[in-house]
Parts: C-alpha cells; structure tokens; sequence
C-alpha cells in the first residue's frame, strides 16, 4: 500500500488534542500526529479557527470511514484527499 497523509479537522484546539491522545489507542497510530491552526480566511480571531489534526499512515492501513465517525465524535471531519 502507498503512504496516506489523514487530515481531520476540528473546531477547536481541545478537540484537537483529544483526537490526538486518543488516536495511539484507538488507531494503533505510533507517530504523534501534527496540530495545525488554520485561520479561517479573512479572520484574525483566535476563536475563529479550525485545527486540523494531520495523521501520517506509511502503511496505508487507516480505515478512512473508521476515521471519518471517530472525529465526528468531536463535530469533526476528515478531508478527502
């Protein structure tokens, strides 16, 4: 299988962390995931930023729709690639 990069994207910076903490035991992911802000265009706000949560998968075994309700949990979402 080929590498996979997961972007998840959340509403918050807590939300964030949550998801990052819990990927290692729910997904098995063994390299820390990256927090990225991302201001939404045009804001300066701190509140009003997403957070995305970036997942390397070099093996390409992350299941996409396991994912995708594993981050809904937190109003989240996983972009398509």
């Amino acid at each position: 299988m080929s590498e996979v990069r997961h972007v998840l994207v959340l509403p918050d910076r807590d939300a964030a962390e949550e998801v990052a903490e819990s990927l290692g035991d729910r997904f098995g992911v063994a390299e820390e995931p990256q927090l990225v802000r991302d201001a939404l265009a045009g804001e300066d706000d701190a509140e009003d930023a997403q957070w995305l949560v970036v997942v390397e998968d070099p093996d390409g075994r992350l299941d996409a729709l396991a994912l995708d309700e594993f981050v809904a949990g937190w109003d989240g979402w996983r972009e398509a690639p």
